[in-house]
């Protein structure tokens, strides 16, 4: 019996809630919030929150162990191999027939979302925590913006029907693209989606990054209306190649897994080779300053400096403290920020969340002691591009770019510019 019978039942009484809902949501029920049209939602682009996507919030505990067997129709066939990344898995799984089964794991909330063959069944003893897909996947809500490249590298586009970024905000042309021609709509920002718009139209798995657990009644919310969601958690891996290797989550979600390891091993080859090569011990600074005058820098455990360490440099904050939270990223105090960074060789500013700058005196308009650094005196002063922080397989060459800089070269620079 096909998989989308064997589950009509267990999902009818939620299919019939969410239809009451819709019905409210379309007469304009009060008390419903996150509703209405992309046109009447004023949504700006939070470029800090998608530069630091983490949340100190606690994650939950869905029940299901690591060592429960998944089911007595599947037998476990092999797992995806992982260099880096920490906070995903993937294993494999056949039924009697040798159609393949894909279960993924998100490793900080432990949950599971299994995909099933298109002429695949649903096991009847499987752990009704377990999300399922069958394929073809399709109609996905990508709220998660730094994996958008990596849909586009799989030729995976077709495969998102709903984003949580306007047209105007993808730097990503081929998503912007999408987005003018109505092959993907805009469906609200991850705090305020706009659930009658999901819902009619037959979502079937939302992808959210972790700024979601700021506002986990959405989790809720999308449940309740039969739509399950799962985690990205690749802003929170340490290292830079970890980052890309979440390429192979979505290669296993879409069945794109020999392609999803092309692309991984064509950028850690990249990254790995900038490694081997000589240390220059050059310190760098990379920074941002807030509209509350305070200045944002990366903790010693972010991929960022971990960059910098690969590229030949030395981050000027190696040994900042840390603040106790899960977060990314330390606010410092202007005095503190100038104590610690003012003989940084080369300093680099974050452009991801305010638009970034263009010229020294711009820069140093923003804090006029910047004048005092050294790496503003002797001309070592950088911007980053603002489309990186949407570029999650762009890690090989920002890399590059930084380690290009700290030889002294700056032709041929991808993501990275220097400020006149």
């Amino acid at each position: 019996m096909p998989c989308s019978i064997l589950k009509s039942n267990e999902r009818m009484k939620k299919r019939i809630l969410t239809i009451c809902i819709v019905c409210l949501l379309m007469m304009g029920l009060p008390g419903i919030t996150g509703c209405g049209s992309p046109s009447s939602n004023t949504v700006s682009l939070d470029n800090n929150a998608a530069e630091d996507e983490i949340s100190d919030t606690v994650l939950p505990d869905n029940g299901i162990l690591e060592e429960e067997m998944l089911s007595a129709d599947l037998t476990y066939i092999s797992s995806l191999n992982t260099e880096y990344a920490e906070n995903f898995r993937v294993d494999y799984y056949e039924d009697q027939n040798g159609l393949r089964y894909t279960l993924l794991k998100t490793v900080p909330d432990e949950k599971m979302l299994l995909v099933i063959p298109e002429e695949g069944n649903l096991p009847d003893d499987l752990n009704p925590e377990i999300i399922v897909l069958q394929r073809p996947v399709e109609n996905l809500y990508l709220v998660a913006s730094a994996a958008m490249d990596m849909f586009v590298a799989l030729d995976s586009l077709d495969t998102i029907r709903f984003s949580g970024q306007k047209q105007e905000n993808w730097y990503i042309k081929e998503a912007a693209d999408a987005m003018e021609e109505g092959k993907i709509l805009y469906a609200g920002k991850y705090s305020k989606p706009d659930y009658e718009m999901i819902v009619s139209s037959g979502c079937s798995l939302a992808i959210e990054n972790t700024m979601i657990f700021h506002s986990p009644d959405v989790i809720e919310q999308l449940e309740n209306f039969g739509i399950p969601v799962i985690v990205d958690y690749s802003s929170s891996e340490s290292h830079p190649l970890a980052r890309v290797e979440w390429i192979k989550f979505y290669g296993a979600l879409l069945s794109r897994d020999e392609k999803a390891e092309e692309i991984y091993r064509e950028e850690a080859d990249l990254v790995k080779s900038i490694e081997s090569e000589e240390k220059t011990d050059l310190t760098v600074a990379y920074f941002y300053i807030t509209s509350n005058n305070l200045v944002q820098v990366r903790k010693p455990t972010d991929y960022i400096p971990k960059m910098i360490e690969i590229a030949g440099g030395k981050y000027i904050f190696e040994n900042l403290d840390d603040d106790g939270t899960n977060k990314s990223t330390i606010n410092m105090q202007l005095e503190e920020f100038y104590d610690k960074a003012k003989d940084a060789d080369i300093i680099i500013y974050n452009s991801s969340i305010d638009g970034g700058v263009r010229t020294v005196e711009e820069l140093t308009g923003k804090w006029e002691l910047l004048s005092d650094f050294k790496a503003v005196k002797e001309g070592n002063v950088w911007c980053t591009t603002n489309d990186m922080y949407q570029q999650s397989l762009a890690i090989g060459y920002m890399t590059e770019d930084i380690h290009e800089i700290l030889n002294g070269n700056e032709e041929g620079l991808h993501y990275i510019y220097r400020l006149k």
